[in-house]
């Protein structure tokens, strides 16, 4: 299938775009192997939004965050994780959406087997859910690295995302997880009673 073309991040203003994007796959053709999933969840930050990483300024860490619509934007967080970003706005604002969860559909063995390298653990002790329910769990599941895929395009990387898998659901608009700056605001979206949500 067609991989998603500019016009489509170029469309959508970021709270839209974080709406599109679920039921759409988010595919990574890597040198082990492909893998991909249905996104689920995702959510939004706008300028001017104190949760946004460009709310104060464009800096080396988030400079990937200004570039242009269609864009990947991957982050550290907490000195071991990282989350992967899709930038959502004209180049230089500094908008993006998260990608929160994932419902795999391709790749579960090798999704199974970076999860463990990173855990330490079997790969035969994960579940098919717990594989890339929540943003850094996915990251690490994709093989998604911040050498590899900060700055990259989705239009002609080996990381891109093709056109909606799934459609007939209900969208569940609610507030983000885990930030403390502009927790109220309804900037998380997920599909309603999908099992892969990180949080309901």
């Amino acid at each position: 299938m067609q991989r998603l073309d500019l016009q489509f991040y170029q469309k959508y203003e970021t709270l839209s775009l974080a709406k599109q994007l679920l039921g759409c796959e988010l595919i990574h053709e890597s040198p082990e192997g492909r893998t991909a999933g249905i996104i689920v969840e995702t959510e939004a930050y706008l300028t001017g939004d104190p949760a946004c990483h460009a709310y104060r300024k464009k800096t080396l860490r988030n400079a990937a965050m200004f570039g242009p619509a269609g864009s990947v934007y991957v982050y550290l967080i907490y000195g071991m994780y990282h989350c992967v970003n899709i930038v959502s706005a004209e180049e230089g604002k500094g908008e993006a959406v998260l990608i929160r969860a994932l419902e795999p559909t391709d790749g579960i063995e090798l999704m199974e087997l970076r999860r463990a390298e990173r855990k330490g653990q079997k790969s035969s002790s994960f579940s098919l859910r717990e594989l890339c329910n929540g943003p850094a769990k996915l990251v690490q599941a994709m093989g998604i690295t911040l050498a590899g895929h900060n700055g990259s395009s989705l239009l002609d990387d080996a990381l891109y995302i093709t056109p909606p898998q799934q459609a007939d659901f209900e969208v569940v608009t609610t507030t983000r997880i885990g930030i403390t700056q502009g927790a109220d605001l309804p900037y998380r979206f997920y599909i309603k009673g999908n099992r892969f949500v990180s949080k309901k």
